[in-house]
């Protein structure tokens, strides 16, 4: 069996893909840059098929790095946890609690970075003997991170130890009270930070002004990983450990450091696409109680991957900081009671629909507020009365999908607004949103690069939005660079095969940092089309020589994309997305993810840039 794949030279190709230069979601068609001669060499080097080999050299993986690429361990990628700075003081501190017995809190975000950070410490701490809880603030009423009244209380409930996962970074205020009150803190977060620091034992962070640590895309479970293994480390060499109490085994917790890290969507590359690779192998045999019940509700009957995290998994355990009880994600996680998980994951699952329909009702409100202001401005915020706190981060993602914008949605609550922003690349909002709120535009916010969130007085929205719109001119001129979709090659339904995926697969998990192989289908046509669930368009899409694949896009419907594939006697299209095995009693079949699609003009020939390749 053959494939065609688009060869990937070792110069940019400035040309449109297949000439395609605006899809019918108005984007441009790009190839992935990539070395020729390096895929060669690794395909040579290391048995591979080409098709593998083509998507490593195309992702900058050198020919010597492939076998680490492929297996990569945690011996290999793990950093020694003593080069953060701070982390040896938290360790010693911690060390301390443990072994005097002292009463230790953990107090997290409620996102599934936040749980599963919070979870994280709860299993080991009570592993190795520690006496700790757990807090999570509830989202409509305390907001975001540490607040005072919430460590005063812990404190008057005798914790001598507050460790804040996902959070903390900025929270000077709350973090000066508790240590007047005489709570230690420890602040684990990744967020980004200002040259002051709150007041506490430890602060530790890679994203600190002043860290030279080279691993600043971590996600917060990751670094709160290596503060267990600091932990860890330590009470052995203090011989805490014996027959009475046993060490544990680390690696069993990875499956929660792999949700962390792929929900909050940092880049799968080095230390953090080892953890979700070796994570994935712990979560597939369910030994966690919450991920068992959590994917029966979510119908998961297959092995688990990265989709399933980002997509299936991770959103229940998130729906409900998002809409119901905040601490319920942190509860299922780490309890070791499966009927509790079963019972905790049926009310996440249904949260989780209960978040879709208040999700969907303020993004149509949000899309004609923008829609009704005539042209798009380089930034986009979109205010609402009583917009739920909850749900205005996943409605700023899609309104990026939509607008092609950084965004801000914000929901205003009386004199007060919560808001929640995504990116674009290339706009650091974390930063932009610091320097609002040290320029005295903001009553609080932080964040990263692709997200961040604040709190706003209703009389400041018009200052913050100039300002916003203006940092944002400022990074991308005044309107955004034109979209485009980049691609790995062109396939012939032929050639979209179980084996093919099979083998795409050695390259992943993919998320952000190592997306998700791309491939065109040119020269096809939807034979026939159906709506689906809500918004998605199921069809068949049929090659010219009469070979079939499955496909869907979703939420296209009422789309330029969706209109052209309902449309059974339409032109011939080229179809860009990404492939996926459907099982089904026992059957597997490949089926094509429609990220989008443009209308073949002329003859659509692209004999010119393609090359057959042994599967």
């Amino acid at each position: 069996m053959t494939l065609a794949l688009a060869p990937v030279p070792a110069v940019a190709i400035e040309s449109a893909f297949l000439g395609v230069e605006r899809s019918l979601s108005g984007r441009r068609w790009m190839l992935r840059e990539g070395d020729e001669a390096c895929s060669m060499a690794i395909a040579q080097r290391h048995g591979l098929p080409d098709a593998v080999a083509r998507l490593l050299a195309a992702r900058g993986v050198a020919a010597d790095a492939v076998g680490d690429f492929l297996e990569p361990t945690l011996r290999r990628f793990l950093p020694d946890p003593s080069h953060l700075k701070d982390l040896d003081a938290a360790v010693d501190r911690l060390v301390r609690a443990v072994r005097a017995g002292e009463k230790i809190a953990v107090f997290g975000d409620y996102d599934v970075d936040g749980a599963t950070s919070s979870a994280l410490l709860l299993r080991f701490f009570r592993a190795v003997g520690g006496d700790i809880r757990a807090y999570i603030p509830d989202r409509l009423k305390e907001g975001y991170g540490p607040n005072a009244p919430a460590l005063l209380r812990l404190r008057a409930e005798g914790v001598a130890i507050a460790v804040t996962v996902d959070c903390g970074i900025t929270a000077f205020e709350a973090l000066e009270a508790a240590a007047e009150a005489g709570l230690e803190m420890v602040v684990v977060d990744h967020h980004k930070a200002e040259p002051r620091l709150p007041r506490a034992v430890a602060v530790v962070n890679p994203n600190r002004q002043d860290e030279p640590s080279p691993h600043k895309q971590m996600a917060a479970v990751g670094v709160a990983f290596l503060l267990v293994v600091g932990v860890n480390r330590a009470l052995r060499a203090a011989g805490w450990y014996g027959a009475q109490r046993p060490e544990p085994d680390l690696r069993d917790w990875l499956d929660l450091v792999a949700l962390g890290t792929v929900c909050d969507v940092v880049p799968l590359t080095g230390v953090n696409r080892m953890l979700v690779r070796q994570g994935l192998k712990i979560l597939n045999n369910y030994g966690n109680p919450g991920l068992a019940a959590l994917a029966d509700v979510a119908r998961i009957s297959e092995p688990a991957g990265a989709f399933h995290l980002g997509f299936l998994l991770g959103p229940r355990v998130n729906a409900g900081g998002r809409v119901g009880a905040a601490g319920l994600g942190t509860r299922l996680l780490s309890t070791d009671d499966p009927q509790e998980a079963k019972g905790l994951a049926m009310r996440l699952d249904a949260y989780n629909a209960e978040r879709r329909a208040i999700e969907a009702a303020v993004l149509d409100a949000a899309v004609a507020q923008i829609d009704g202001a005539g042209a798009v401005p380089p930034a986009v915020v979109a205010v609402g009365e009583g917009w739920h706190p909850g749900v205005i981060g996943i409605v700023a993602s899609r309104l990026v999908e939509r607008f092609h914008r950084p965004t801000f949605v914000i929901g205003m609550d009386g004199a007060l607004g919560k808001g929640s922003g995504r990116s674009v690349r290339g706009v650091d909002l974390g930063s932009i949103v610091i320097a609002a709120r040290q320029a005295g535009l903001l009553v609080n916010g932080g964040g990263h690069a692709a997200a961040a969130g604040l709190t706003i007085e209703r009389g400041r929205l018009a200052d913050w939005t100039r300002f916003f719109t203006d940092h944002v001119a400022g990074a991308t001129g005044a309107s955004p660079p034109p979209r485009s979709l980049t691609v790995d090659g062109a396939l012939s339904p032929q050639a979209a095969c179980v084996a093919l995926v099979q083998s795409i697969a050695q390259v992943g998990p993919f998320g952000a940092g190592n997306p998700e192989p791309r491939f065109v289908l040119p020269q096809v046509r939807a034979t026939w089309s159906r709506p689906v669930g809500d918004a998605h368009i199921r069809c068949t899409l049929v090659g010219s020589d009469g070979a079939r694949v499955s496909a869907i896009a979703f939420r296209a419907a009422g789309e330029p994309l969706g209109t052209a594939l309902a449309d059974t006697t339409s032109p011939t299209l080229h179809v860009a997305g990404t492939l996926r095995i459907d099982r089904w009693n026992g059957t597997e079949t490949v089926s094509l993810r429609i990220e989008d699609a443009a209308l073949i003009r002329g003859d659509g020939r692209i004999a010119d840039r393609s090359v057959t390749l042994k599967s």
